[in-house]
């Protein structure tokens, strides 16, 4: 079976393990078809011994016919199941990718929050570095490995000196297999890790194309592409050089073997202590057998990336686990409760919101209201399960959010975030989360619910326009009502709405109302967070944030008198120093609040 980088011996088995492990059938085949190739290679050996141990001393040519018949036809089956064994391989390595395409695309969009500071893109580079190797020759060469003592075996019947010399060349090649192993290790992880940091800062420079123009900077990000560029052509360069120079010294020494053994074989005849076919036969059968090892070395490179491709990946799948094989649990319908909660970006080991507490019942309302920076958007990022806690729990009826799967959660959350986007596609397929087969009744539910039903209609193909990718097809007030329309889809039962007015006007404000008193009077629990105070109308209760820190909680109209209070002696006093006001009196206008 292929060496393929594998966990190490009595480790518990990795899920790339297990894909690995389910073509083991395959891989059996493979062996087999192996066995009798290996056995086929010895036609071209056997064929010469004969011919010139047999057909010329005999001069006989009905034998010489008779043999190139068999000699052709033993090619010809060769030929076949070599070309049968590769395709068995691509398919094999397509097999495993799609077995873990799915999980990897899981990975995808999940390692933004848990590891944000790692490349998304590295878990599908090496998905596909492991499936170009399995496809690639260098399976082959690594099935092929294991004949080689029979290949030196029959040199050694032969004569031993023959298997001698083809030993020693066999264990010069190892050697330099080695040496390659060492001398590439360092560049091929340099090689990964510069790919890595080239793609992202691609990615950066592509987000944010227009601030790079309009600010003069696409110059300095040009520099810093050059520079890595460089790097990575010097870094791919040194382990071409090691691979290439040491696949070229490992071709010449095979030529140079094969030399070696016609040179001892004509020593031998010489002596007769062997006959002419045995100096052909010896130097065809010492070259076949060093042929995989050859093929190994100048596979190294691929080999070497496919192996750290698959430690990463690995490490990976580990760190963030699979979520969708959990127990489906019943619909809530009864109660969000917060428990001490406390919140750090991921990544990042600084609390953003500490020991936040706070139940809310079916059928309320909750704005969350206070400065720039005081943690709102990071708690409401804990509401909806997108970053986990790093202390406390969030439960919804009882249950905390991981004893559900993102997938079955997500069925029972609304969630418009603060920078909101849209995805290519119709109008429709947006507000029904990009559903298959959207229930075209769902759909038109949502957008009279978020007050967006005649705006669509207006469109020029009404539910059926396209978006365009990232919504550039409409305005950014209209992306925010077809994202809240998209919040409200299906009716769940919590809806988290961060800054749901930014971009709305009048007209849009009395709609965002109207869904959030529609969301509360058919007994789900909507969360707001506000900087401006129409947001607030249709809420019943109020959570105020600052210094990252829950300040107060209750009924809205009861915390609103309490924080007024408070903040008239501080106000008196910073406009008496000249300072401006408290910043827990909410404003007009829409600081930006960091994520």
């Amino acid at each position: 079976m292929t060496r393929a980088p594998s966990p190490a011996a009595g480790s518990p088995r990795t899920e790339l393990a297990e894909a690995l492990r389910s073509c083991r059938t395959s891989y059996l085949g493979v062996a087999l078809f192996t066995a009798v190739l290996n056995i086929l290679y010895l036609t071209g050996s056997f064929f010469m011994l004969q011919v010139y141990d047999r057909v010329l001393p005999s001069r006989s040519v009905p034998t010489l016919v008779a043999l190139c018949i068999l000699a052709l036809g033993l090619y010809g089956f060769q030929a076949i199941l070599d070309i049968v064994r590769n395709r068995v391989l691509i398919r094999i390595a397509g097999g495993f990718a799609e077995t873990m395409d799915r999980r990897v695309y899981h990975l995808l969009v999940k390692l933004p929050l848990r590891a944000p500071q790692m490349n998304g893109f590295e878990p599908v580079r090496d998905l596909d570095q492991i499936r170009s190797f399995m496809s690639g020759t260098g399976p082959a060469a690594l099935f092929d490995l294991p004949w080689m003592p029979l290949y030196l075996g029959i040199c050694y019947l032969f004569h031993p000196l023959i298997g001698l010399t083809a030993t020693v060349g066999a264990l010069i090649l190892v050697a330099i297999t080695f040496v390659t192993e060492v001398k590439v290790r360092q560049p091929s992880i340099e090689v990964s890790s510069l790919s890595s940091r080239r793609s992202s800062l691609a990615e950066a420079s592509r987000r944010n194309s227009e601030v790079l123009h309009a600010m003069g900077m696409v110059g300095r990000f040009a520099q810093q592409w050059s520079d890595y560029g460089r790097r990575y052509v010097d870094a791919h360069q040194k382990a071409g050089d090691i691979t290439g120079g040491m696949g070229s010294f490992s071709r010449a020494l095979r030529m140079a073997l094969q030399s070696a053994v016609l040179a001892v074989g004509a020593y031998l005849v010489i002596k007769q202590q062997a006959t002419a076919g045995i100096i052909i036969a010896g130097s065809i059968l010492s070259a076949r057998a060093l042929a995989p090892v050859e093929q190994v070395i100048a596979q190294w490179r691929v080999f070497v990336s496919a192996r750290q491709s698959w430690h990463r990946l690995n490490n990976l799948l580990a760190r963030i686990p699979d979520d969708r094989d959990m127990m489906q649990l019943p619909r809530p319908k009864g109660s969000l409760s917060v428990e001490a909660v406390s919140v750090a970006p991921p990544g990042v080991n600084m609390i953003v919101a500490r020991d936040v507490a706070f139940v809310l019942k079916a059928g309320q309302g909750l704005g969350i209201i206070g400065p720039s920076a005081s943690g709102k958007s990071s708690l409401v990022r804990a509401l909806v399960g997108v970053w986990r806690p790093v202390g406390g729990k969030v439960r919804i009826d009882g249950a905390t959010l991981d004893q559900w799967s993102s997938e079955a959660l997500g069925e029972h959350i609304g969630y418009l975030p603060q920078d909101m986007e849209l995805f290519a596609g119709t109008v429709a397929q947006n507000i029904a989360r990009l559903e298959p087969e959207p229930d075209a009744t769902k759909v038109i539910a949502a957008a009279q619910a978020a007050g967006v039903h005649e705006l669509i209609l207006g469109l020029p193909n009404g539910y059926e326009t396209e978006m365009g990718e990232g919504g550039t097809a409409l305005s950014a007030g209209q992306r925010q009502r077809v994202g809240l329309a998209r919040a409200l889809y299906g009716d769940p039962f919590l809806v988290v709405l961060d800054e749901p007015n930014s971009s709305l006007d009048h007209e849009g404000e009395e709609a965002l109302t109207r869904a959030i008193m529609s969301v509360r009077a058919r007994g789900g629990i909507a969360v707001v967070v506000a900087h401006r105070p129409s947001a607030l109308a249709a809420v019943d209760q109020l959570l105020v944030m600052r210094g990252n820190r829950q300040q107060a909680f209750g009924p809205k109209d009861a915390v609103l008198r309490e924080t007024l209070k408070a903040a008239m002696p501080q106000a008196a006093g910073t406009q008496a120093a000249g300072a401006p006001p408290s910043p827990l009196r909410m404003p007009v206008g829409r600081p930006r609040e960091p994520s």
